[in-house]
């Protein structure tokens, strides 16, 4: 069966006549029927009734013409979506954990300097919707803990970052540079949604368990740093947070956790089998600040 085959059925179908129907087509009568007792021979149905000067559609025939012109519909839609994206600015649709973290604007900023006509489209979303998102060709690159990614999901390590914990300018811990975890015994932690950043509360929760404690948490939950740091302001809890975590609020100190120290582990992510050019260059970025910054070199990341 032949496109050209669908779209000379569906022309006679509207016009019941042959004359009419192979002038539309610019081709001559005799071709058009040719064309449709092939089709016919094709499928081994009959679609049309003709006589000397009448043509009507059979039973079988109504019922193909409702499938021929979704196919001809489809074929006119992928056409104009692949004229679209070849005269359209490229694009790339980039997942972020939470504006407030400082790698993914910075690896960015590095990949528009080398394709200024980029257009990058942010999502925030957890990690977990991330991989979903990935996976289903909603985004194509994504930043966070790799330890839960599924098989359609494809990451490179490239920070480690440093872990400590906000904590009020008054508090008892913001009198020392670093804050063993031991200490966290004692304060109500605020973890994040649990479906939204399962891996970050596992990481923080495994960290307390090391040294031989659950932590007890704060009864409530946020669904953004910002909101979290509010809490933290008003002293209703502790919040723990990479090093990579920009938050710039008076009145609120971020303290290195010690003994022992932890790094947290960030990924880029992106899904499997994707090589497109854009993608390979986020991740080159993201493999140079690496180098540049020391990310992932203990030596480089003091306590401060």
């Amino acid at each position: 069966m032949e496109l050209r085959q669908l779209r000379y059925f569906v022309t006679l179908a509207e016009e019941l006549h042959f004359g009419r129907a192979a002038a539309r087509e610019h081709i001559v009568q005799s071709a058009l029927s040719q064309q449709l007792q092939r089709l016919e021979r094709e499928l081994d149905v009959l679609l049309l009734d003709r006589t000397t000067h009448h043509v009507e559609l059979t039973p079988a025939g109504s019922a193909f013409l409702i499938e021929a012109r979704q196919i001809l519909a489809h074929l006119d839609r992928a056409a104009l979506a692949a004229q679209h994206a070849a005269s359209s600015a490229p694009s790339l649709r980039v997942g972020v954990v939470d504006a407030s973290y400082e790698s993914m604007p910075q690896i960015l900023r590095q990949v528009q300097e080398q394709y200024p006509e980029l257009e990058v489209h942010q999502v925030e979303a957890g990690v977990p919707e991330q991989f979903r998102l990935l996976a289903d060709g909603r985004l194509d690159v994504g930043v966070g803990r790799a330890s839960l990614a599924p098989l359609e999901v494809a990451s490179e390590l490239f920070r480690l970052d440093p872990l400590g914990v906000l904590v009020p300018e008054g508090h008892p811990l913001a009198a020392s540079p670093g804050v063993p975890v031991a200490t966290l015994a004692a304060e109500p932690l605020l973890l994040a949604e649990e479906q939204r950043a399962p891996e970050f509360n596992q990481f923080v929760i495994e960290l307390c368990r090391s040294v031989g404690f659950v932590p007890r948490l704060y009864g409530g939950t946020v669904e953004s740093i910002r909101a979290a740091v509010d809490l933290v302001a008003q002293g209703r809890c502790a919040l723990c947070v990479p090093a990579s975590c920009v938050v710039a609020v008076p009145g609120i100190v971020w303290r290195q956790l010690v003994a022992p120290v932890s790094r947290y582990p960030w990924s880029v992510l992106w899904r499997a089998g994707d090589h497109s050019e854009h993608v390979r260059a986020l991740v080159a970025s993201a493999r140079t600040l690496s180098q540049e910054f020391g990310w992932l070199d203990p030596s480089s990341q003091a306590i401060g």
